[in-house]
Formats: C-alpha cells, sequence, structure tokens
C-alpha cells in the first residue's frame, strides 16, 4: 500500500538544500579525517564526498530527463584526504538539485528505482541528505537534531523503501524475517498524533501502515532516536522501552539495515 508523503513537493526541495547547508555548518572547521562510526570504513571526508557526489548525480539525472542511471563510481570510490571545502561543496550540490528539483516540477518523468520521477528523488535526497547529516554529527560528537515533520516523513519514507516487492528479491535474506504472528510496533512518544507505525511480517512479503495496534514487539521512545534505530546509526537508548519479543526486534533490526 502507498501512503502520500507528509511533506509535500517544495518542502522536500527545501529540505535537500536546508540540510545540505547544515552539514556544511557541522563540517566547518572539524576534523574531516575523524572516523564515521555508522559508516564503517569511512571518515568524514569520504562520507562528504560521497553525498557531494550522490546530490550531482541525482541532479544530472533530473536536469537531463535521463532514462537510465549515470555511473555512480565517483561517489561509492571516494578519497579520505580531508579537503576543508568539502562542506561547502556539499551544500553547493544541496542547492543545485534542489533548483533542478523545483524547476523540472513534480511530475517530471526521470528514471528512478521505483515509479516516482522527480517526486521519488526530491523525498529520497532530503532524507538521504538528513540522514548522512546525522552520520557526520554523531562522529563528531555534536547533537543531532531535526524538525518533527521531517523526521516523521523520514521514517514513513524507510519504511515504504524496505517494504518494496522487489526487496526480498534483492536480499532474499529478509525472508527469514516472514513468520506468524511477527509484528512490530514503533510509537514517538514526543510527536502527537499520527506518530506510530506497525510493521507487519505475518504475510507473503514485508508490509506497514501508520496505526496503533497491538504487536508481538512495541518499540517507544523519542521520534529521533526511533528514526535513528530503524536507520541502524543508534543503538536502543535509555529513553526508548521495549515491550514484549526483543529477539523479533533485534533480528528485524540486523536484517533491515540501511546503509
Amino acid at each position: 500500500m502507498d501512503f502520500a508523503p507528509r511533506l509535500p513537493y517544495d518542502r522536500l526541495c527545501a529540505e535537500i538544500a536546508a540540510q545540505a547547508d547544515l552539514l556544511r555548518t557541522t563540517a566547518e572547521g572539524a576534523d574531516l579525517a575523524r572516523d564515521v562510526p555508522t559508516c564503517p570504513g569511512w571518515n568524514v571526508a569520504q562520507l562528504l564526498r560521497h553525498l557531494g557526489g550522490g546530490l550531482r548525480w541525482a541532479e544530472e539525472i533530473v536536469r537531463t530527463r535521463a532514462d537510465g542511471p549515470p555511473d555512480d563510481t565517483h561517489f561509492r570510490q571516494v578519497a579520505a584526504d580531508p579537503d576543508p571545502g568539502l562542506g561547502r561543496w556539499v551544500a553547493e550540490g544541496g542547492r543545485a538539485l534542489a533548483t533542478t528539483l523545483r524547476t523540472a516540477g513534480p511530475d517530471a518523468r526521470v528514471w528512478s528505482f521505483v515509479s516516482g520521477g522527480t517526486r521519488f528523488w526530491a523525498r529520497r535526497f532530503a532524507h538521504e541528505t538528513l540522514i548522512h547529516r546525522a552520520d557526520a554529527t554523531l562522529a563528531l560528537g555534536a547533537d543531532f537534531t531535526v524538525e518533527p515533520d521531517v523526521a516523521l516523513d523520514a521514517l514513513d519514507e524507510w519504511m515504504t523503501l524496505g517494504t518494496l516487492p522487489h526487496v526480498l528479491e534483492a536480499h532474499p535474506e529478509q525472508r527469514e524475517l516472514l513468520g506468524a504472528g511477527r509484528t512490530i510496533h514503533l510509537h514517538a512518544t514526543d510527536a502527537g498524533p499520527g506518530a506510530e507505525w506497525l510493521v507487519d511480517l505475518t504475510g507473503d512479503t514485508i508490509a506497514w501502515r501508520p496505526t496503533h495496534e497491538k504487536a508481538a514487539v512495541a518499540v517507544r521512545g523519542p521520534l529521533v532516536d526511533l528514526l535513528l534505530l530503524v536507520y541502524g546509526r543508534r543503538p536502543l537508548g535509555r529513553g526508548t522501552e521495549v515491550f514484549g519479543d526483543r529477539d523479533l526486534l533485534d533480528f528485524w533490526l540486523a536484517r533491515t539495515s540501511f546503509a
């Protein structure tokens, strides 16, 4: 089942630029040679090169109305030297992608991993940039914060991407998650109504819905903690409570980590 994004297209475009600029601020004057624990094998400079290259890759797709993916080697294999201009370079990439997406409009047809064209890319890179900002922020020992409506949509998008039908084809090991009675409920305790998700593993594929339902295991905690938890960026913290089958929760988190 498809659920509409909580954020409109223009806001998603704006968030790409905003999150990239926040990352620039975080990176300015920081030790870019520091390791990023949530992206094993990378330092902050490599993370910035990856994100900045990804932003430019998506901008090319939208600008050229590509019908297939350009080469992505340049942001998969990245140098580790800590160039102090990398934060500014990422911010420039964010502004360029946001501008190109606005010019194209929400209904332009371009290649994407799933249906959606420019709508897909606006949402994907708003949250890609957000999560990699979290990676850099946490690596540098700073506090990570995000507007609640952005975090809610980021969690929705994570759920949607993780329950696409072809995910089980690309990652057959996730079929091990499926089984009778296997349901997981997430509840953000600080975000008001509409901040609950039910992951249903009882059928032939992984499914989710935004609802309050009894489940085999429930996780309650602050919205940012839940977002970083499902992305594999933060373990269960002191402010997060688990009720029910903790083994099922751990198994699900291990099988659905998102790099």
